[in-house]
């Protein structure tokens, strides 16, 4: 088991990076999980007529798999504290190559919570395959749990 001293970290420090493919098959299965049936997240046609460039991944789907290595990389050593994100791009899904989400995560900054426990505030880069930049102020603060 890889074990992690967050008091060695450094600002800026990449701890993990992971590519992601989402298919048209993954936004149904997430579809049926959450119960997020709107049709802009599985028919061209109604994306379309609402001015879409075609069918959209959920924002909960992108925002859950951006932070999937963070959590990886905490295992049982680190809990997350807090998450936020900001949709600044639509994941586009191509119905026959899909998209993919490439993550980075690096720590961004060394915080001391208010009873002295040692945090820190990962950001999370988290762009398409059309090099987009699809989620802003991506920030994930853990501890030790």
């Amino acid at each position: 088991m890889m074990t992690h001293d967050i008091t060695t970290l450094e600002v800026g420090q990449v701890l993990a990076t992971q590519t992601f493919p989402l298919t048209r098959d993954s936004l149904v299965r997430y579809a049926g999980a959450s119960g997020d049936f709107n049709p802009i997240h599985y028919r061209d046609d109604v994306a379309e007529s609402v001015g879409l460039p075609g069918v959209l991944a959920h924002g909960m789907l992108t925002m859950g798999v951006a932070v999937s290595p963070l959590l990886e990389w905490c295992g049982t050593e680190y809990e997350l504290v807090s998450y936020q994100v900001r949709f600044t791009k639509p994941v586009v899904v191509d119905p026959e190559t899909g998209a993919s989400l490439e993550v980075q995560v690096s720590v961004g900054a060394l915080i001391e919570s208010e009873d002295g426990t040692p945090q820190v505030r990962c950001d999370l880069t988290v762009t398409s395959d059309a090099g987009e930049k699809v989620l802003g102020k991506a920030q994930a603060v853990i501890r030790a749990a």
